[in-house]
């Protein structure tokens, strides 16, 4: 009943999830309480002040002009459903004065049409395939930029790098998992409860998605979080599983101990990466409060399928779980291989503690010296493949539409609701103009109380020079009879870095505070979780060291396919959430099994070794079949999803290798009796 009740309710929620294909967008990225934002909302109810969704870009064919190529576009945009419209097409053909000449290229082969669409950004998207056809001109080269239109590439690219990375994912941890267990069927078992937890992931987006805007990025970090944890889990259940029926216990009695002794873990295991990506919700970007929802909504339904159709399912197979051997005894030799590994190596480990503290701290330092030179920035255009056509067809308007820029807008409102005065104007638009970065400075539209002036900038949008322009802008003081707000999709983007920026505090502050509490909870010692924080410290610094040397100084990102530049910021956050639970999940797997020898009476020496004995092999096989799947994702093209994909398999590699394996052992050791000192009372 079980087994038939989670098939059917993570199937039935996948298949409903699916429609939140329809509503992923980049939407949610502003600072609602932000300047810009209130900026942009008088900017969207100004005739004429509206910023277009998409803009269209229309190159001549070879031996015509644009005169000549006018009635066709005309006609083809004529033709344009109007209930698709919230204002009527603006295009080259049909400006006047300096708004002509800004749609049209400096070479003038080129010409802009600019749409603003009507609805909401999940109406816009859903909408946008059908609006390209209709503006799309036979025999002229049509191309589409834009907010929406890249929205609706980087949605593609989400979904088209979900099904890339599961499709490689899957079969590689299938073989890996035959290796580990020696047989099919064991090894299947986490793959199944792998899949169901990925479907049921697209059923929480969806319900997500009925409440808050649901970043395009959600999906794939649901993705990873989803399959990474629930074949984790579903490892150290069925890893138990078979330990408890080779002790001659009955398959219930197995199960039921398995969720006594694993089962327990993989809870706190799971509140603890809760609580990380719980970190998420310190920050007014709705964008990374998805990512949060998204990655909890995954880690529960993992853990939910571990503890209750698992444990139904092994308990209904018994000694069938050792079905289909690839080669008999293979799985029980392995097991017994590998405790003898890790014992000795924990034993060696013991015996000179000083000397493997000292080098991997030095190697791990060392590894984040790189990080004294992290530039972060945030998502843009350049996230995308070189070659994705709404990329090059940005990059064409940044290149070749000087006037046609975003920029900046300012809106300058009177006091008690007039209109502002004219000196009060006139000295902002002098003022704007002789400002660093702006090339020029013009009256762009009035209704009301307020008046709209354009900064056209000199630097390319969504470049760091045009944002240190825009901090310019925001510093330039009002007129004493007038507020200025800031707005435009640059302002937008400095005061959503400076709000994640200033939600980092916060957000470590929960996950500090949340991880500490819950592993003195568990392991009712006061040094164990400060050692687990400062170990996952460790660890965060060398891979943010790692990823700058890559991303940002450039070794070797041609190989991977980027161009040297910022790190997105966004996925710095969520590496940080990520390693935080995936490096105390760790800890808790192989902490559990020492405080387990402890308590049975075992000296710390004695509980270090048959700890790392006991779960050497579980944890590293977890953490080759995580960095499998994260190694997968980050096969993406889409910049942000590959930087938080490899940090976290860099993050996975040091952390369940030198850092788990061996520095904590040594630490250990070097603590003695102080690792069980609690003021508590032991149960």
């Amino acid at each position: 009943m079980v087994v038939a009740l989670a098939l059917s309710i993570f199937v039935l929620s996948g298949i409903w999830g699916i429609g939140v294909l329809q509503n992923l967008n980049l939407a949610g990225y502003a600072d609602p309480a932000s300047g810009s934002s209130e900026a942009e909302k008088l900017i969207s109810a100004t005739p004429g002040g509206q910023r277009p969704d998409v803009v269209v870009v229309y190159t001549v064919p070879a031996g015509k002009t644009l005169a000549d190529i006018g009635p066709t576009v005309t006609a083809q945009l004529a033709q344009v459903d109007p209930g698709l419209l919230a204002a009527p097409i603006e295009s080259f053909w049909s400006a006047q004065g300096l708004r002509q000449i800004a749609l049209r290229s400096t070479d003038q082969t080129r010409a802009l049409a600019t749409v603003v669409l009507a609805g909401d950004d999940g109406d816009k998207l859903r909408h946008y395939p059908d609006l390209a056809d209709q503006l799309t001109v036979a025999g002229v080269q049509t191309e589409f930029a834009g907010y929406t239109a890249l929205t609706a590439a980087y949605n593609t690219k989400s979904k088209t790098d979900v099904v890339l990375a599961e499709s490689v994912a899957i079969p590689l941890m299938l073989i890996l998992l035959v290796v580990i267990f020696g047989g099919l069927v064991a090894a299947a078992a986490p793959v199944i409860i792998g899949g169901l937890a990925v479907f049921g992931a697209l059923g929480a987006l969806r319900l997500i998605s009925l409440f808050s805007d649901v970043s395009a990025f959600s999906l794939n970090i649901a993705s990873i979080i989803g399959l990474g944890l629930a074949i984790d889990y579903s490892l150290f259940v069925v890893s138990r599983f078979r330990e408890e029926l080779g002790a001659g216990r009955t398959p219930a009695d197995a199960a039921v101990r398995t969720i006594e002794t694993a089962g327990r873990t993989i809870v706190f295991s799971a509140l603890l990466l809760g609580c990380a990506f719980a970190g998420s919700m310190a920050f007014p970007i709705s964008m990374l409060r998805s990512l949060g929802y998204g990655a909890i909504a995954a880690i529960s339904i993992a853990a939910i399928l571990s503890l209750t159709a698992l444990p139904a399912a092994l308990a209904l197979l018994g000694e069938r779980i050792n079905a289909l051997p690839w080669r008999r005894g293979a799985a029980q030799r392995g097991e017994e291989r590998a405790q003898r590994f890790w014992g000795r190596l924990a034993v060696w480990v013991m015996r000179r503690p000083v000397a493997v503290t000292v080098v991997i701290v030095t190697v791990l330092l060392a590894m984040s010296m790189p990080l004294f030179g992290i530039v972060t920035g945030g998502v843009n255009p350049n996230g995308l493949p070189a070659d994705d056509p709404a990329r090059q067809a940005q990059e064409t308007v940044a290149a070749d539409f000087p006037n046609a820029t975003d920029g900046a807008t300012l809106v300058v409102r009177g006091v008690a609701g007039a209109p502002p005065s004219a000196s009060a104007v006139t000295q902002l638009v002098s003022e704007v103009g002789r400002i660093d970065g702006v090339r020029m400075a013009v009256r762009l539209a009035e209704v009301d109380d307020r008046v709209l002036i354009r900064a056209l900038l000199t630097a390319p949008d969504f470049t760091p020079a045009a944002e240190n322009t825009v901090r310019a802008l925001q510093r330039i003081p009002a007129p004493a009879d007038a507020t200025v707000l800031v707005g435009g999709m640059n302002a937008q983007r400095v005061d959503s870095y400076d709000a994640i920026v200033g939600g980092i505090p916060l957000a470590i502050a929960v996950i500090l505070v949340a991880t500490l509490l819950l592993m003195f909870l568990g392991f009712r010692s006061i040094v164990l979780p400060l050692k687990a924080v400062a170990m996952a410290a460790l660890s965060l610094g060398a891979t943010f060291g790692v990823l700058t040397w890559i991303f940002v100084d450039g070794h070797g990102a041609g190989l991977l396919g980027v161009e040297p530049g910022p790190l997105p910021l966004p996925a710095l956050v969520v590496v940080t959430m990520a390693v935080f639970g995936l490096s105390t999940d760790y800890e808790v797997f192989l902490m559990s099994r020492m405080v387990e020898a402890h308590d049975a009476g075992a000296s710390t020496e004695e509980s270090v070794v048959s700890g790392v004995a006991r779960t050497g092999r579980v944890i590293t096989a977890a953490a080759a079949l995580f960095v499998i799947v994260t190694g997968a994702a980050a096969l993406s093209d889409v910049a942000l999803i590959k930087v938080a994909a490899l940090g976290m398999a860099i993050a996975i590699v040091i952390d369940a290798t030198i850092v788990r394996m061996l520095l904590v052992p040594a630490i250990v050791k070097l603590m003695g009796n102080a690792n069980w000192w609690t003021p508590l009372r032991r149960r």
